[in-house]
């Protein structure tokens, strides 16, 4: 059993990591996990859209 851990700005960019990573590696995918932070930096919002895919 092994992870993979994706991390991205825009969740956009998460579901492209994602489905490169999936498309490229032959893998049995047992469980995704996904996440959402917000941090506010001054007076912007920063987003963090991460996800953890355990796999054969």
């Amino acid at each position: 059993m092994k992870v993979k851990i994706f991390d991205e700005e825009h969740e956009s960019d998460l579901e492209k990591s994602i489905n490169d990573f999936l498309s490229k590696e032959k893998v049995e995918v047992i469980d995704i996990k996904f996440q959402t932070a917000i941090s506010i930096f001054g007076e912007e919002q920063i987003y963090c859209f991460s996800a953890m895919i355990i796999y054969f």
